[in-house]
Formats: structure tokens, C-alpha cells, sequence
């Protein structure tokens, strides 16, 4: 299997969630092992997608280099990651990337848009060695060593239309498209309106999010039964995109977010859980099929 970029540049202008205004959002082919690096070009920064580069979890993931960020990175990401892409530069020219729809749907249309270009270069997977677990009381993300690419999350909210539910999703492109890359982000309207009151969730709204109250969804309706925590593995893909390769082991998880998740891929690194491998088509393996 061999590296990936996109074939020609696409653009999209949409509204930051936070701020509210306007964001143009460019995606662009890059060489062979130049790796996915963000660009600010308001300012005439770049920031390479690593670890060691996230500066903030609070409310989103969000990445910095030189005083200058780019928040909301992780629905893109997550569909830059299940499109197996290893080379691209993300063009942005506010400080952070537009909401869309919520999902990760648009990036999807846009990737497939651009088209995926095979490189020359050998393509290389990082595969999990060995278990790196990261707790916070009854909350948890954990990556175990694994034959193939899987998420398994369980969320659990005292509330009517979420309660308790788990997902499991075992990865392939089609899978993601299928599965995961429609469903929405979500929000509490109290916690909609303290963020607001601080100048934050600016470009929030009923067609970018889900919004419940106390006792059901202001939308019209839901696009899985299980959302919610479908979203969550949404999320937890593109946070597990800043391990820099796609990785070959299963994310398992409860209750877990941009800061744990962000904590497992800095300890993933630290404690050297991994190695890098290569394949190629005639192995035939699970893996390679899994991204067509």
C-alpha cells in the first residue's frame, strides 16, 4: 500500500462554530512524507498535526504553533483519516476550521471531490504493541494491540432521548461514509447559552448541531437512533489522527473526550507502543482492504 494524498486543491467557505464569521477552508496535495500541516494564512503559520502541537481540549481539539491556533480540527480530521490520506495541507485563513453541518459529511463530499492520488512512497501503519489505557474516575480511552482497526465507545447521559448507549465500529472507508460520518455534534442548550454569554458557540445552530433541552432534541429529528454516540466515535477519530498515521489496534472508551483522548495519544507516543510496518497489496490483509 502506498502513501496518499489528494489529486487537485478544494475549497469551501462555512461558519465558525465559535466565532461565527466566515472561514475559508483549502485543501491541498503535499509531496511524499510531508505529513498533514495546517495552515494559517492570515498569518503565515503553519502547524504540523502532532501531539505535541495540541494546545487546547476544553471544547474542541485545537492546535498551535507560535501563538497562533486552529480549533475544531477533529470532524476534518476524522474524514481525512478514514480516506487513509498522509499528505495534505490544510489551508485556513481564521482560527478555526468550519463547522459545516456538524458531521464530518461535507469533508467527506470534499475528499471525494479532490479524489485520492496513490504516491510512490510506501504507506506506513502504526500498529499498537502494547495496551496504553488513560483513566479519569469511571472514564476511560484505551488502545489495545489488535489485527485490525476497531472503535468501541459507551456514553451514558441522564437524559430521556440519550441514556446509555455503545457502538461498535469496525473501520473501513465505506464503513465510516456509512456509519459514523453523518452523525452530528451535540449540545445542551443551558450549556448553549453560557457559551454564548462568554462569546463562544457564535456560529452554533439548529442545522450544525443537536441541541436538547430538558426533555427531548429542538431539531426536527435525529439521523441515527444512536446519534450520540456515534458522533463520539466521530470525534474519537480525528483525535486519534494526530498520532500522525493511521494506527492497526482497537480504541475502546467510555465517557471519554478531546482531553483524554488527546492524553492517550501523547502516552501512545511516550511509552513507544508501537511500531511502524508496511504492506503490500499481495498480503491481502484486512487492513489494506479496509481503506479500498
Amino acid at each position: 500500500m502506498k502513501q496518499r494524498t489528494i489529486k487537485k486543491p478544494v475549497e469551501v467557505i462555512g461558519i465558525g462554530l465559535h466565532k461565527g464569521v466566515p472561514v475559508k477552508l483549502r485543501l491541498e496535495p503535499m509531496a511524499e512524507d510531508s505529513g498533514i500541516v495546517f495552515y494559517r494564512a492570515d498569518k503565515g503559520v503553519s502547524i504540523p498535526l502532532k501531539p505535541e502541537y495540541v494546545v487546547d481540549t476544553k471544547m474542541a481539539t485545537v492546535i498551535g504553533n507560535q501563538g497562533v491556533v486552529v480549533s475544531t480540527i477533529e470532524h476534518l480530521m476524522s474524514a481525512v483519516y478514514a480516506f487513509g490520506i498522509d499528505n495534505l495541507r490544510i489551508v485556513v485563513d481564521n482560527d478555526e476550521v468550519p463547522i459545516m453541518d456538524g458531521s464530518a459529511i461535507s469533508f467527506v463530499m470534499m475528499l471525494k471531490e479532490a479524489g485520492i492520488a496513490e504516491q510512490n512512497a510506501p504507506k506506513k501503519f502504526m500498529k499498537i504493541t502494547k495496551e496504553v489505557k488513560i483513566e479519569d474516575g469511571k472514564k476511560f480511552a484505551v488502545l489495545k494491540p489488535s489485527g485490525d482497526i476497531k472503535f468501541d465507545f459507551e456514553i451514558n447521559f441522564d437524559h430521556p432521548v440519550i441514556g446509555n448507549q455503545k457502538y461498535t465500529f469496525k473501520f473501513s472507508t465505506k464503513n465510516y461514509i456509512e456509519e459514523i460520518a453523518k452523525a452530528r455534534t451535540f449540545g445542551f442548550l443551558k450549556e448553549v447559552q453560557y457559551l454564548r454569554s462568554i462569546g463562544l458557540a457564535l456560529g452554533g445552530s439548529l442545522e450544525n448541531a443537536i441541541v436538547l433541552d430538558d426533555k427531548g432534541i429542538l431539531n426536527d429529528s435525529l439521523r441515527f437512533p444512536d446519534e450520540f454516540v456515534r458522533h463520539k466515535i466521530l470525534d474519537a477519530i480525528g483525535d486519534m489522527s494526530l498520532l500522525g498515521k493511521n494506527f492497526i489496534g482497537s480504541y475502546e472508551a467510555y465517557a471519554s473526550g478531546h482531553h483524554l483522548n488527546h492524553l492517550l495519544t501523547l502516552e501512545v507516543v511516550k511509552q513507544d507502543a508501537y511500531e511502524l510496518v508496511e504492506f503490500s497489496k499481495e498480503e491481502e490483509l484486512s487492513v489494506v482492504k479496509a481503506f479500498g
